[in-house]
């Protein structure tokens, strides 16, 4: 399973905006609103089993990354957005350091294979230093995917 076949394409930011936990969930369930892969009527509803699933533990895996995620019985597929935080949030990382790389992940309830290979894949593109830099650093959508299908293509 690539990236490229659940994070949409149309949900990324390469500048959040938000600075706590809460308030960049949000904005990244957002994007996906925008994005009209998710409902709008749905948004407090994945905000909700989001921070349910945040309280189990944080998804702030460390090395500036968090991928918080949740099944929602209102997805009909599996869907991710994006966003990059230049200064970082305190996101209750294991390694006590500020995130600045989010996946966020929506997967339908009955999805638990799809959700978890998603969930590996970014974990095992985001092991890589040079690739994490590169995704902090950029400073567009189109660089995000650049370096999105390229990671991709390498690690198959």
């Amino acid at each position: 399973m690539k990236l490229s076949e659940f994070l949409c394409k149309k949900a990324i930011s390469v500048d959040l905006k938000q600075k706590t936990k809460k308030e960049v969930i949000q904005e990244l369930i957002g994007l996906l609103v925008d994005a009209d892969v998710v409902e709008k009527k749905n948004k407090g509803k994945i905000f909700d089993v989001i921070i349910a699933r945040e309280e189990l533990g944080s998804t702030a895996i460390g090395q500036g990354v968090a991928i918080p995620h949740a099944k929602f019985d209102g997805m009909n597929k599996l869907v991710a957005s994006l966003g990059i935080s230049k200064e970082g949030v305190d996101f209750d990382s294991l390694d006590g350091e500020p995130a600045h790389i989010f996946f966020l992940l929506i997967a339908p309830v009955d999805s638990a294979g799809p959700h978890l290979k998603a969930l590996a894949r970014i974990s095992r593109l985001l092991k890589d230093k040079f690739f994490r830099d590169s995704l902090k650093s950029a400073d567009s959508t189109k660089a995000v995917l650049k370096l999105i299908a390229l990671e991709d293509d390498r690690i198959s």
